[in-house]
């Protein structure tokens, strides 16, 4: 038999615990508008201006052909910009911001420090919906952007960070209304293909 002495056992050092993980709300969300929603309206806007050059050259309308070009073009991009729009949340604050060159052009956004939340008010609408602004310590009325994609997710954020009841707050339109509208303006892009057609025709007879 071994009668030699056991090693003396070395201590075990625990193990440090892994670090906690960072609450997604701690951490910056972003909401742009809903890319569904973007498509459709400026799908819509191509639907409506688009045939207006070629009406107006086959028409011989006091209006340059070009400078309607032009002038949808600008308002496209007009458009594009303040469909750009993103909601930014974090711990400190909500923030509506939009692109450099936009906020350059016509909108700037805001900034609203949760501490200074006072209420989430709704207002009607012209066409019957609700809308909401938040009412910040300034007493300044901030509108709470409705078409972002993961509205939801939003709105339990703002209740996370205000404790404010947020159980009533909705989507302004649903997204099957924008399904509709979509189907719409597809269709009615198939009749400006026929009216640029005939337009052109016109235009070539001349």
């Amino acid at each position: 038999m071994d009668f030699s002495p056991t090693p003396p056992l070395q201590p075990v050092t625990p193990e440090p615990d892994p670090p906690l993980a960072t609450s997604p709300q701690d951490s910056p969300q972003i909401f742009p508008i809903a890319p569904f929603i973007r498509l459709t309206l400026l799908l819509l806007y191509v639907a409506l201006m688009g045939p207006l050059p070629f009406l107006a050259q086959a028409t011989q309308a006091p209006v340059s052909p070009s400078l309607l070009t032009v002038g949808i073009v600008l308002g496209w991009m007009g458009l594009y910009g303040a469909l750009a729009q993103r909601v930014v949340v974090d711990h400190q604050a909500i923030a509506v911001t939009y692109p450099i060159w936009v906020r350059g052009l016509f909108r700037g956004g805001w900034r609203l420090p949760w501490d200074q939340v006072q209420a989430l008010k709704p207002r009607s609408t012209g066409q019957g919906g609700i809308v909401y602004y938040f009412v910040g310590a300034d007493q300044n009325a901030y509108l709470l952007p409705m078409r972002v994609a993961g509205f939801g997710r939003l709105v339990g954020l703002v209740q996370h960070y205000t404790d404010l009841d947020t159980q009533d707050v909705k989507p302004l339109a649903q997204p099957w209304m924008y399904g509709i509208l979509l189907v719409f303006t597809l269709f009615l892009l198939l009749i400006d293909l026929w009216t640029i057609s005939t337009a052109l025709t016109l235009s070539g007879s001349a």
